[in-house]
């Protein structure tokens, strides 16, 4: 943690004074040919674009002096690339060097020229696309610190480091090595720092690192090792941060680390370890993750009272008894989810002294008795998370105290009462779960007070009345679940409803509320198993956002409206005719002349028209009507260099017969060239006031960028096209078309279990590498189904990567929501709706749903409800997980069904309502991939 806090680069420990100085000729020539060089790299955000003083280089961004001289300079995002090769020369003239800084650029090599004429104590080479094979770091004796991570190095490591005798820090995380952990790291007596994270080391943890005593981090989380915890860990008395995330460590935690005095960090989850928590492992702790583990037994009792402790994580795990009685005043976050807990919620409430505890999440264990009205003394929660459970009683009116509260989940309990007027004093609540319970009377009026509420669960419980009129000022709601209750009338709707209302099971009766297609943002509406009566209002054909309208099980009759090919439509049990177009109306037989007249009339037309068209098609043709600004291609590949025509592509666009695939924001087109070669074309239209694109340029940059990128399950452009209101980008062309339409259109048929898992693998790799990409990582705007095209039924590709590039969520609908733009309804992560960005925890929880769409069958909205949320309520027992998955995939055998199995466990990891609980995508493939066993 020391080197962590003081010395991300050495140059900035160097840092005495930033001063004025007169630098020695030599350097002085060097640093100008490198503004020159930088100033013509096409990067338009560099620091030294707008230089003032070009005589004095110890003025500009990133270079610092001392005593004359050039000692630490910093060129992270320079868009630096191994084809300028002579940056580096330059660099070598500058002896006085000791730090030097080139992350986040496009190296893909080290260069020669860094040999033992440099004295450098610190070098950063992350977040580049250094690849290959490890190099030998000869001639650097006096690098203390060395940053090669966010990268793409290969291989074993042996012997590249050991000559570093002086290494302090050394951070080789994010990259492909594999092989066994290193322990030749120079001078075993210096090393404080070793991050050796997200790579795929393999074998057991080696007891030889337990001779660096000098270590304070040693982060090797997310890779494949296996084996024990050597026992002997307890000799590292410096250690600060001890992570061992997401490997496939088992038996048992060792009683040795308890006694580092030191370790403020320990982080094992994701693992395979059993048995106890140790005695007294807090001790010294500030935060404990052991979450997704084996552990059995009782928490101890003195666990969560230890004096520095401020979050503790020990959800997914097998323990029982109570939760303990004490907990430390320092305590923030407290995660004891999924495990079989019993008892009652403890109060923790000591005298007048109110803990700072923000979340509790004690969800989906048997805890029983009523929710303690004492919670409302923790005045700084920000979550709390009672919901399956055992709980019984009324809600406490105090909760209403709570004021910071933004998400409050007591769904799948046995509370009984009315809900108290107090809940709406909860004024930043932006989520509100109370649904699966037994809750009587009305739905308060003072509702309407939670204006930042945007999800509102309320089903199956025994509410009855009227929805409030007031609810029409709730702005902010987007999502209204009143499903299976009794209520009886519709009031005023918030405008902005978007994701779903779901009015099914109540006893709303006469005719269907013609307001409700004013809810023009809505995709989903659940009007089934009610008593209305009286015709579907055609009005409902206008909501041009709508996905999904069940009518089922109602007293409806005349015919159904005609709603667009977009729209699932669910109308049976009830008296209604599906729309005919009218039948041609019949000439008598003295009209003959007229209608003569008018068949030649028309037939006349239409040649007349065709003609047109024809010489229309061929002026474009040799006028070029597609006026290509600028076309460019971004692979290297002679043989789509050779058959990919710019021209003849575009104009497949002209063509709707061409439609492959309609995403939310892209239209994929099918383009044969004259070679016989077919690619996707896909349009992306400037003009969208979603699209914040205002130069070509800054798009040809993101997509320089994007066409470096090299993975099978990722789909890379290979060129793009530019008019002045569109782009096109060109990719190689699919057979199978998206996953979608396999497993969940007519071909469904053809996906075995054996293909849906190998599906899910290449998904996930493909996202854990944008995730993990060099130069930042890439999230997705939009992961859904429908955007994961197959090659084969067996590889797949993930698409519309460039999106969140070129995307403004804020000049999206209303400029509120980022949901509204940020995925398909069923796949948008629950926060989206309130922290304004998207996220890898969002991709992750979309992710998710990608895998339940494959376990079960069933795509992400089904019936009027979301499939994650669906899944969430059938999985509260481990008994009931065989309800979910697909029979006609789960029954084959019984090893296709435990790994289906094991896959559901990750697919629920993946789509928790708290972000911060979801797995990093890397992890999520190590458990993936461990299914296969």
């Amino acid at each position: 943690m020391k080197m962590s806090r003081h010395l991300s680069l050495f140059s900035f420990i160097l840092i005495i004074q930033h001063v004025c100085c007169q630098l020695p000729s030599a350097q002085l020539t060097a640093m100008k040919s490198l503004h020159e060089l930088f100033k013509n790299n096409n990067n338009t955000n560099s620091k030294w674009n707008s230089l003032q003083n070009l005589e004095n280089p110890c003025s500009w961004p990133g270079v610092f002096c001392q005593n004359s001289s050039i000692t630490s300079l910093s060129l992270s995002y320079f868009s630096i690339s191994n084809a300028q090769d002579s940056w580096s020369s330059l660099l070598c003239k500058i002896e006085t060097l000791q730090s030097l800084d080139l992350s986040n650029n496009l190296l893909t090599s080290i260069p020669e020229q860094f040999t033992s004429s440099f004295g450098l104590k610190a070098l950063d080479f992350s977040h580049n696309i250094l690849s290959g094979p490890l190099p030998i770091f000869q001639g650097f004796g006096s690098l203390e610190v060395l940053d090669l991570s966010h990268n793409m190095f290969g291989g074993s490591i042996d012997l590249q480091f050991d000559g570093l005798n002086k290494l302090k820090s050394l951070n080789i995380s994010y990259n492909q090595f594999t092989g066994l952990i290193p322990t030749k790291l120079g001078n075993s007596m210096l090393l404080q720092e070793l991050q050796l994270s997200v790579n795929i080391f393999n074998g057991s943890i080696p007891d030889e690192i337990t001779k660096y005593v000098n270590l304070s981090v040693l982060d090797l989380s997310v890779n494949k090792l296996t084996g024990r915890i050597p026992f002997g860990i307890g000799e590292l008395s410096n250690l600060e941060l001890l992570l061992l995330s997401a490997n496939r460590l088992f038996d048992e935690i060792p009683q040795s680390i308890s006694g580092i005095t030191t370790l403020k960090r320990f982080a094992a989850n994701q693992n395979r370890f059993t048995g106890p928590i140790p005695l007294g492992i807090t001790r010294y702790l500030r935060n404990l993750d052991l979450s997704y583990n084996r552990l059995n037994g009782s928490i101890p009792t003195d666990l969560l009272f230890q004096p520095d402790l401020q979050a503790v994580d020990l959800s997914f795990n097998n323990l029982e008894g109570s939760i303990p009685s004490n907990v430390s005043r320092s305590l923030v976050r407290l995660r004891l989810g999924r495990n079989s807990l019993s008892g009652q919620i403890p109060t923790w409430f000591f005298g007048n002294y109110v803990p700072a505890l923000a979340y509790l999440e004690v969800d989906h264990n048997s805890l029983s008795g009523m929710i303690p009205p004492e919670l409302s003394f923790y005045k700084n929660l920000s979550l709390l998370d009672l919901s399956s459970n055992r709980l019984v009683g009324s809600l406490p009116r105090e909760l209403g105290n709570l004021s910071r509260l933004q998400v409050l989940s007591l769904q799948q309990n046995n509370l009984s009462g009315e809900i108290p007027d107090e809940i709406s004093q909860l004024q930043i609540l932006v989520k509100l779960n109370i649904s699966w319970n037994s809750l009587s009377g009305s739905i308060p009026q003072s509702f309407s007070k939670l204006q930042n509420l945007f999800s509102l669960d309320l089903r199956v419980n025994n509410l009855s009345g009227r929805i409030p009129d007031s609810f029409g000022t709730m702005d902010s709601l987007l999502e209204l679940q009143l499903g299976r209750n009794r209520l009886n009338g519709v009031g005023s709707l918030p405008a902005k409803l978007q994701i779903a209302l779901n009015l099914s099971h109540n006893n709303f009766e006469g005719r269907i509320p013609p307001d409700l297609s004013k809810l023009q943002a809505l995709e989903i509406l659940d009007l089934s198993n009610n008593k209305f009566s009286g015709e579907i209002p055609s009005l409902f054909t206008r909501m041009s956002s709508l996905t999904q309208i069940l009518f089922s099980n109602n007293r409806l009759m005349g015919i159904i409206p005609r709603f667009g090919s977009n729209v699932i439509v669910s109308t049976d049990g009830n008296n209604l005719s599906n729309w005919t177009p009218d039948p041609p109306v019949s000439m008598a037989k003295d009209k003959k002349p007229v209608s003569w007249v008018i068949v030649m009339a028309a037939t006349l037309a239409v040649v007349v028209l065709t003609v047109v068209a024809v010489m229309a098609l061929l002026y474009s043709r040799k006028g070029h009507k597609i006026i290509l600004i600028r076309s460019n291609f971004l692979t290297g590949n002679v043989i789509h260099r050779s058959n990919l025509d710019f021209y003849k592509a575009v104009e497949a666009v002209a063509y709707p017969s061409n439609i492959v695939l309609k995403t939310r924001f892209s239209t994929y087109y099918k383009a044969v060239m004259q070679s016989g070669t077919t690619y996707f074309v896909k349009r992306l239209n400037f003009s969208n006031k979603v699209f914040q694109l205002g130069s070509h340029d800054l798009f040809e940059k993101e997509l320089q960028t994007l066409g470096m990128l090299s993975n099978p399950s990722v789909m890379t452009p290979l060129a793009y096209a530019l008019t002045t209101n569109s782009a096109f980008l060109f990719y190689e062309f699919t057979n199978e078309g998206s996953l979608f339409d396999v497993l969940l259109g007519n071909s469904g048929s053809g996906l075995d279990w054996s293909n849906r898992y190998d599906i899910a693998i290449g998904v996930a790799k493909g996202l854990a590498f944008l995730h993990g990409c060099p130069w930042g990582p890439i999230i997705l705007l939009d992961l859904s189904s429908k955007v994961v095209m197959l090659k084969s039924l067996n590889e797949p590709q993930i698409g519309d990567i460039e999106l969140s590039k070129v995307i403004d969520p804020l000049k999206s609908m209303d400029n509120l929501y980022l949901s509204v733009v940020a995925g398909s309804v069923g796949y948008v992560p629950p926060e989206y709706a309130y922290i304004m960005r998207v996220t890898m925890a969002g991709n992750v929880y979309s992710f998710g749903v990608v895998l339940l769409e494959l376990l079960t069958g069933k795509a992400a909205v089904s019936e009027g409800s979301e499939l994650a949320k669906w899944v969430s309520s059938k999985s509260k027992h481990q008994d009931d997980y065989d309800q979910i998955l697909d029979s006609t995939m789960s029954r084959t055998s019984p090893a296709t069904r435990d790994q289906m199995l094991a896959v559901l466990r990750v697919a629920l990891a993946c789509v928790s309502v708290s972000p911060d609980e979801r797995p990093q995508m890397t992890s999520v493939l190590s458990m993936l991939l461990d299914a296969r066993n």
